[in-house]
C-alpha cells in the first residue's frame, strides 16, 4: 500500500473515532464495510442460504404481521365500552368549519372536519373507536400529556385542568363537570387547532370554557372564558336557532339554541395567522352541546370572531356539527369499518388545506404576511430542540449556583420553557426564608421561549444578556429587575480546571468563536424590511473573556456536563459560520463529512 494511501486512512481513521458518536457512525462504517466486501458476503449467502429461503421467510413474516394488525384493529372494533356512570359520554362528532375575512381583501371556505368528545374524568375505551388514560387504544387517542401544559400525562385531564383553574386564581370545585371536544390522534398523527373545554357548575349550567390554541409552530395559549352577556329573549332565541338549523326544546320548554355562553372583547394575545397581526380582540358564541342539564344530543356550534383593533369584524370563524354525534359504543362493528372508512383522511389532510388557502391569500389576494413573534408571558413556547433540552439543564444548575453564591437573602421561582416535564423550582439560600428577618427578597424567573437557552450562552457578561434578552429581545420576564445586579453579584469562579490539551483546546475555540447575537427584530410584515445598518458597522471592542457560565461549568462540574456543555456551545457556534445558524443543516454535513471518511477508510 503506497505510503500517502495509508495515511490518508490513518487521518480519516482518526477523524472518525475523535467524532465517534455511536450508532449512527456504526451503522455507517458497517453499510460502507458491506459495499466494500458485498462479493465475498453475496458469495457466502449464495452458498449457505438459497434465495427460496429468504423469499419464504420474507413472505412469513409479512404474512404474520399483516394477520397480527388485522387482529387487532378488528378486536379493538369488537371491544366492549369501559364502564362509565357520570353524565354524557364519549362521541364521535362530524363536523364542518368556516372561515370568512372581510377584510383587507374576502376571502372564504369551508372544509369536513372531525372532532371527538369525552367526558373529561372518564378514562378507557370508548367501543374500541375512542380512548384515553388506557393501556388499551382505540382508534382515536387522546393522551393528557398533549393537553395544556405539556408532559405531567400522569395526572390525567381532570388533574391538569384543575391545576389550569387553581393557576388561574379559580377553584375547581366550581366546575364538577367538564367535558372535553377535540381533534384526536389518529394512527399517530394528530393536528389540533383548537380545543374546546366545556365547564359546568354543579347545577349542569354551562358557565365557562377554556379555549386551548395551537399554531403551527408548536406554541398554545388557553383562553378562560366566563359567560357576560347571556342572550335569552326569544327572538334571539329563534334567530341563533335558525342560524345554526336547529332548534330544540329542552326542559320547561325552554329554546336549546337559547342557552349559549357569549364573551366580547376576548384580547387577542397570541400569534396564530401569519396574515394577522396580534392586535385585536376575539368574541365568542359557543351554544351548551348538552343542554338542558347535560342530557342533549352534543352537537358542536361555536363561532369566534377576530375584531381588529379599531373594533371592526375582521374574520369569522365557526365549527358545527354536520348531523348527529355518534356514541361509539353502541356502534355495531360494520357502522365502525363504514365510519373510519369515511373519516381516516380528515385529520391528514387537515394541515395541507391550510397551506393550500394561505397560498390563495398570500399569491392572489396579495396580503402581507405577519413574522412570528415570541410569545407573550401568558402564551406557551413551541417544543424546546436538543440543543436547548441540554443547555436549559445547565443553566438550571447555574442559576442554582448563582443564587446560593448571592450575599442577600434571595429566593428565586425559575419557570422552564418548552420541555415537557420539566417543572418549575423555587430556588432559595436560606434554610428558612420566615426566619430571615424580613430581608428575604423573592423573585420571579420565567423563560418565555427556548431560543432564550442558546442566546444566554453567546453573551460574555451576565448582567449584559439578562437585561437584553429581558429589554430587547423579550426572550424572559423578570417580576423584579432591580434584583438582577444583586443575584450576579458574585465572587471570582475558581480557576479553570482543563482535563487535557482537547479540552482547552475546545474551550479557546468556543473563546474565539463567542459574539454578542443579534437583536431580535419586533413582529413585521412582509412589506417592510428590517431596520437599515448604519454607515459605518459597530464592532465589539470588549475582549470576549470566558463567560461566568464557562467559569462555573469548567470549573464545579463533572465531566459529563462539561463534555456536553461543550458539544452543545461548539455545535450553536459552528452552524452560525458554516450552517446557516442551523444545527441540523450542521449535522448533515457532518454525516457526509464521515461518510467520505469512512469511504476512505474502507476502500
Amino acid at each position: 500500500m503506497p505510503w500517502h494511501t495509508l495515511f490518508l486512512k490513518c487521518v480519516a481513521a482518526s477523524g472518525i473515532y475523535m467524532g465517534y458518536e455511536g450508532l449512527q457512525d456504526f451503522l455507517l462504517l458497517s453499510i460502507l464495510a458491506l459495499k466494500r466486501y458485498r462479493g465475498a458476503i453475496l458469495e457466502f449467502l449464495a452458498r449457505y442460504i438459497s434465495q427460496a429461503l429468504l423469499l419464504k421467510l420474507g413472505v412469513t413474516v409479512l404474512v404474520a404481521y399483516l394477520v397480527i394488525q388485522g387482529a387487532r384493529a378488528f378486536l379493538g372494533i369488537k371491544q366492549q365500552p369501559s364502564g362509565w356512570d357520570g353524565p354524557t359520554t364519549p362521541l364521535l362528532i362530524p363536523c364542518r368549519t368556516t372561515h370568512s375575512r372581510f377584510f383587507p381583501k374576502k376571502h372564504s371556505f369551508a372544509n369536513s372536519y372531525l372532532m371527538i368528545g369525552f367526558p373529561v374524568g372518564w378514562e378507557g375505551v370508548a367501543g374500541g373507536m375512542i380512548s384515553t388514560g388506557s393501556q388499551k387504544r382505540g382508534w382515536y387517542q387522546v393522551d393528557a400529556a398533549d393537553y395544556l401544559e405539556r408532559g405531567n400525562g400522569h395526572l390525567g385531564l381532570r388533574g391538569k385542568l384543575d391545576v389550569y383553574l387553581t393557576s388561574q386564581g379559580i377553584k375547581p370545585a366550581d366546575y364538577p363537570y367538564a367535558y372535553l371536544v377535540t381533534a384526536a390522534k389518529f394512527m399517530g398523527y394528530q393536528f389540533n387547532p383548537v380545543s374546546f373545554w366545556y365547564l359546568y357548575s354543579a347545577e349542569k349550567d354551562l358557565t365557562a370554557m377554556v379555549l386551548e390554541v395551537n399554531n403551527t409552530f408548536g406554541e398554545r395559549h388557553m383562553y378562560f372564558v366566563t359567560a357576560d352577556d347571556a342572550s335569552n329573549s326569544l327572538e334571539d332565541a329563534i334567530a341563533a336557532s335558525e342560524a345554526s338549523s336547529e332548534y330544540d326544546t329542552g326542559k320547561g320548554g325552554i329554546p336549546r339554541a337559547n342557552l349559549k355562553l357569549q364573551q366580547r372583547a376576548i384580547p387577542k394575545d397570541f400569534h396564530v395567522s401569519p396574515f394577522n397581526s396580534r392586535k385585536g380582540a376575539y368574541s365568542l358564541i359557543a351554544h351548551d352541546p348538552f343542554c338542558p342539564f347535560l342530557e342533549g344530543s352534543g352537537k358542536v356550534n361555536n363561532t369566534i370572531t377576530l375584531n381588529s383593533s379599531k373594533e371592526h369584524a375582521k374574520m369569522v370563524a365557526r365549527v358545527f356539527s354536520e348531523g348527529d354525534p355518534i356514541n361509539p359504543t353502541v356502534m355495531t362493528s360494520w357502522q365502525k369499518v363504514k365510519f373510519l372508512a369515511s373519516w381516516w383522511w380528515v385529520g391528514f389532510v387537515t394541515f395541507p388545506r391550510i397551506v393550500k388557502e394561505a397560498g390563495v391569500l398570500f399569491f392572489q389576494r396579495k396580503l402581507h404576511v405577519w413574522y412570528r413573534p415570541e410569545p407573550r408571558k401568558q402564551s406557551m413556547a413551541r417544543k424546546a430542540d436538543e440543543t436547548e433540552t441540554g443547555l436549559e439543564e445547565l443553566f438550571r444548575k447555574y442559576l442554582r449556583y448563582l443564587v446560593q453564591q448571592c450575599p442577600a437573602p434571595m429566593t428565586v421561582h425559575y419557570v422552564p420553557s418548552g420541555i415537557a416535564d420539566a417543572g418549575a423550582e423555587t430556588i432559595t439560600n436560606t434554610d428558612d426564608p420566615e426566619t430571615s428577618g424580613g430581608q428575604q427578597q423573592t423573585m420571579e424567573f420565567k423563560v418565555l421561549t427556548p431560543l432564550f437557552y442558546t442566546r444566554f450562552v453567546y453573551y460574555a457578561h451576565d448582567l449584559e444578556a439578562l437585561f437584553c434578552e429581558l429589554n430587547d429581545n423579550c426572550t424572559i420576564w423578570v417580576s423584579r429587575p432591580d434584583l438582577l445586579p444583586k443575584l450576579l453579584f458574585k465572587k471570582p469562579s475558581p480557576p479553570l480546571d482543563l482535563q487535557n490539551v482537547f479540552e482547552y483546546g475546545q474551550f479557546k475555540l468556543i473563546q474565539r468563536l463567542r459574539q454578542r447575537p443579534e437583536r431580535i427584530e419586533q413582529p413585521m410584515t412582509s412589506a417592510q424590511t428590517p431596520s437599515q445598518p448604519a454607515t459605518h458597522s459597530k464592532q465589539d471592542i470588549r475582549d470576549f473573556r470566558p463567560s461566568a457560565m464557562d467559569g462555573f461549568v469548567m470549573s464545579a462540574l463533572e465531566p459529563r456536563a462539561r463534555r456536553q456543555y461543550r458539544s452543545l456551545v461548539l455545535k450553536r457556534f459552528v452552524a452560525d459560520r458554516l450552517a446557516l445558524g442551523d444545527v441540523s443543516l450542521l449535522w448533515l454535513e457532518l454525516l457526509v463529512l464521515k461518510a467520505c471518511m469512512a469511504w476512505v477508510v474502507t476502500r
